[in-house]
């Protein structure tokens, strides 16, 4: 079998999407060494591109600023020359490498003849456009439809995602599969002189709270902020909150907040975290606190927990799917209900040591092994239902 693998969201630095076409190109490479998984653009070009990308250094606690909500008509147009080119490149690819199939891990994929899979991780961008820049939607309604109308078979992250597939997008129930995300090893418990590392690399304090995620709407950052300033000072002072994330589309009013109110509160900003830092951030933290509106599965509060801590978490479909009974659950916009759990964390940490312990637990539920074995076995399915393992179904 060889797999055309999209990789463009992967180069940049990687948020959640990124991560998760990594990790499953990975997975899927160690556990079918005999097939081909060949990750686009290619090893060269994504080494070159990666050093492009790299984030300028800055330091701790520095404060970037937030994408706009409207690119400039340069950027606008830089960005849609930059597509097409990618496009015609990637077209090119798939008609010369004698591939069986092209799976695109990043929700739009693109015309070809080969049989299409393609990964849906959320539906945010048709249920809730207000979250999203006007470009973004436009794109969306322009290909997303088409794309995922003649894709051969669609994969979700969460059962959630799957119902709201078949609801909103009418697919039938025997083309979209589930296949959730898999927690990358690094995730586990930390000893003491690794925490205590990451501690020092980031001069964070003995206790914190903690978030991490983009900061954009649907991350329901601004809940997070007000129930946290809240709180009565003397609580504040025993435990920061500690935000880890760039800041996304529309973030302008939580940046605002926290500028203008919170850090002088006790909240502070990493911005961007490394993947190394990452696990050593989460199991000093007393709690991690997500509050999103919605999630197409929720990757902190498991990689959390993978670590050895608590979540706190809100009540969006696919976060408690995936957190089960091993977090407690809030409702987003209770705000009451978030300071009263930030407060009962800070003044009684072992509150929570049920939920570290079955944290520890349901993490393991989730492993790229078995994401990577999902995947190929719809790969299979796919191919076994198309003439000769070729089709001309073309997507968008």
């Amino acid at each position: 079998m060889r797999v055309l693998f999209n990789g463009a969201s992967a180069i940049r630095p990687k948020t959640g999407v990124g991560h998760t076409t990594a990790n499953l190109h990975r997975a899927l490479t160690t556990a079918f060494p005999n097939e081909t998984f060949w990750l686009y653009p290619g090893e060269r070009i994504r080494h070159t591109a990666a050093k492009l990308f790299k984030p300028k250094p800055r330091p701790t606690g520095a404060i970037s600023p937030p994408k706009p909500a409207n690119p400039s008509a340069i950027k606008r147009l830089t960005l849609k020359v930059a597509r097409s080119g990618y496009a015609a490149h990637f077209r090119a690819a798939a008609t010369f490498g004698k591939f069986d199939l092209y799976h695109e891990p990043n929700l739009v994929p693109f015309r070809v003849s080969i049989p299409t899979v393609v990964t849906v991780h959320d539906l945010s961008v048709i249920l809730f456009p207000e979250w999203h820049p006007a470009d973004r939607v436009k794109r969306y309604e322009q290909a997303f439809a088409r794309g995922i109308e003649a894709a051969s078979h669609v994969l979700v992250d969460s059962h959630a995602v799957r119902s709201e597939a078949l609801r909103v997008l009418g697919l039938a129930p025997e083309r979209v599969t589930t296949v959730p995300c898999g927690i990358d090893p690094n995730f586990r418990p930390q000893s003491r002189d690794e925490v205590n590392a990451v501690r020092a690399r980031l001069d964070l304090p003995a206790r914190y709270l903690l978030y991490v995620g983009t900061v954009e709407p649907r991350k329901n950052l601004t809940t997070l902020l007000r129930a946290y300033c809240d709180l009565p000072g003397y609580v504040r002072a025993e435990c920061p909150l500690i935000l880890g994330g760039s800041w996304g589309w529309k973030s302008e009013p939580e940046r605002t907040l926290f500028e203008e109110e919170a850090r002088h509160r006790g909240v502070r900003y990493l911005g961007y975290v490394a993947d190394e830092d990452l696990p050593g951030l989460y199991a000093g933290a007393e709690a991690l606190f997500y509050p999103s509106h919605y999630e197409g599965f929720g990757l902190p509060p498991v990689e959390m927990m993978a670590c050895g801590g608590a979540a706190v978490v809100s009540t969006a479909a696919a976060v408690r799917e995936v957190v089960g009974t091993a977090a407690p659950l809030l409702d987003p916009n209770d705000l009451p209900a978030w300071r009263e759990s930030m407060r009962q964390t800070i003044i009684d940490p072992a509150s929570l040591a049920h939920f570290r312990t079955a944290g520890i637990a349901n993490a393991k539920r989730f492993t790229w092994e078995n994401a990577a074995r999902q995947t190929h076995s719809v790969y299979q399915a796919v191919l076994g239902n198309t003439s000769g393992g070729r089709s001309t179904r073309a997507a968008a």
